[in-house]
């Protein structure tokens, strides 16, 4: 094997996802032979002791890789520690998987938020997936206050300006009316931070409910819908799915 940056290694063995490997460097957690290691570091995994927390890495010792699908409630955090004390995904797993070595989500749903969230131990998976260069779609039933017009949803398929940036264009449909309420199926291919719900405000429509149906071609539903709060192992051609997509 040959040399490559810490946080990539410490992200391929299963110890960490890439960007929580970048942590633990930055926090001096991480030694290579015996020094404490520095962001952008490579080490020759197969000749360098690579350290973290004082545990040695080693090739054998890392776990089998774990891919789930989880249906989030509302009222979770999608970390794998909250310094708040609030209640994380970890939590809803049992504990053999819960304590599985690196086991992370893929991305975030927020507290607020339901819905399909992936998570795994395997760091290249998650990198590609969160890759602003990758775009992997994701599907969301969203509820937002008031009818929206055509020009509405037509501003919001073609681009909506956050932070000086337009968003990429997206699927918007009305599905239903209900009161003063509307519920609309948008699909995106992006994932900035609290994307839906900034642009629902920005047009006048504020969420009311957020959730996610699917990721890619991962749904919660179909066949053997998830309940919420549960999970499930992806099957050989969902994770194949993935993986083709972030290639």
């Amino acid at each position: 094997m040959t040399t490559a940056r810490l946080q990539k290694i410490l992200s391929q063995w299963g110890i960490a996802s890439r960007r929580r490997a970048e942590q633990l460097i930055l926090a001096g957690r991480v030694r290579v032979n015996g020094k404490v290691a520095t962001l952008g570091q490579t080490a020759e995994p197969t000749t360098d002791q690579i350290e973290v927390d004082g545990r040695l890495i080693t090739i054998q010792s890392r776990p089998e890789p774990v891919y789930l699908l989880l249906n989030k409630p509302v009222g979770i955090v999608s970390t794998c520690f909250d310094p708040q004390g609030r209640p994380t995904v970890l939590e809803l797993l049992p504990p053999q998987l819960r304590e599985c070595e690196g086991i992370h989500p893929v991305g975030r749903l927020d507290i607020n938020s339901s819905g399909a969230l992936l998570l795994t131990n395997d760091g290249d998976l998650t990198f590609g997936l969160t890759h602003p260069s990758h775009s992997i779609r994701k599907t969301y039933l969203v509820w937002v206050r008031g009818q929206t017009s055509n020009a509405v949803l037509n501003a919001w398929r073609s681009g909506i300006d956050l932070d000086g940036k337009y968003t990429l264009p997206a699927q918007v449909v009305a599905v239903e009316n209900l009161d003063n309420l509307t519920l609309l199926k948008i699909v995106l291919t992006e994932g900035r931070n609290r994307q839906i719900r900034r642009v629902a405000t920005q047009l006048g429509h504020p969420v009311v409910d957020l959730h996610r149906t699917s990721i890619g071609d991962i749904s919660i539903d179909g066949d053997s819908p998830l309940s919420i709060g549960s999970y499930r192992h992806l099957r050989l051609v969902e994770l194949q799915s993935l993986q083709s997509g972030v290639k």
